[in-house]
């Protein structure tokens, strides 16, 4: 079974279409100009002709989420917070800030250039200033395992914060619907493996997964007989 396939950059490919003559199934041959995976061998043969650099080869499935040790949680998390809490203060001074200059121009009260510019300097200091820490705490709550929507870490978070909210103005409605969004997908994705099977091209002897219940590979074409289902 194959274990990366070739995906491709839309924006770096120059259309030089060496790619087209070397792929081997002609996976990379498509209208839309994006990779059939399907297709795909995953032999990397495009991603080194490509000339531009616009094919990368990347796992078919990732490895499992690694756990973090107690003490990296222990530290990140509450500083997560703390960040959170900054980048709030951080938005509502620049939301006032700019109440503060559309309100003053509005009312055309003769105030100096000075103190308009003092807003507006406000304003936009506030607001990179909160687009800032808002990043850093990405990389907090990534690092602590919260930005995976599919990892443990996120249900059990998403649970706690709808069943007791962290502040009055968070969405719990919108927690709640993200919550059965994700038990949702994964129930899809569970019964989608259960109905997948693996066969075994005795033509060519590629390994391939299909729901189809005539199934054909995707290499040779070969069917019916030729084809050997594996447990």
């Amino acid at each position: 079974m194959k274990k990366q396939v070739a995906v491709r950059n839309l924006r770096l490919c120059t259309k030089d279409c060496l790619c087209l003559y070397v792929c081997p199934t002609g996976a990379t041959d498509t209208e839309n100009s994006v990779i059939d995976t399907e297709k795909c061998l995953g032999c990397g043969v495009c991603a080194g002709a490509c000339p531009s650099g616009a094919i990368s080869m990347v796992p078919v499935t990732y490895p499992p989420q690694q756990k973090k040790a107690e003490r990296v949680l222990g530290r990140s998390y509450p500083l997560a917070n703390q960040k959170a809490r900054q980048e709030k203060m951080a938005r509502q001074q620049a939301e006032a800030a700019k109440a503060n200059l559309d309100r003053k121009e509005a009312a055309d009260d003769g105030t100096s250039q000075k103190e308009r510019n003092r807003n507006d300097a406000i304003y936009r200091l506030m607001t990179a200033v909160a687009k800032s820490v808002r990043l850093v705490n990405e990389d907090l709550l990534r690092e602590s395992g919260y930005m995976l929507p599919q990892s443990g870490n996120v249900h059990k978070l998403l649970k706690e914060w709808a069943e007791n909210p962290p502040s009055d103005d968070f969405p719990v409605q919108a927690a709640q619907k993200l919550l059965k969004l994700l038990q949702d997908h994964e129930r899809e994705n569970m019964e989608k493996n259960r109905n997948k099977k693996k066969y075994r091209c005795l033509a060519c002897g590629h390994v391939f997964e299909t729901e189809n219940e005539e199934p054909v590979c995707p290499v040779c074409g070969a069917a019916g007989i030729n084809l050997e289902q594996v447990q």
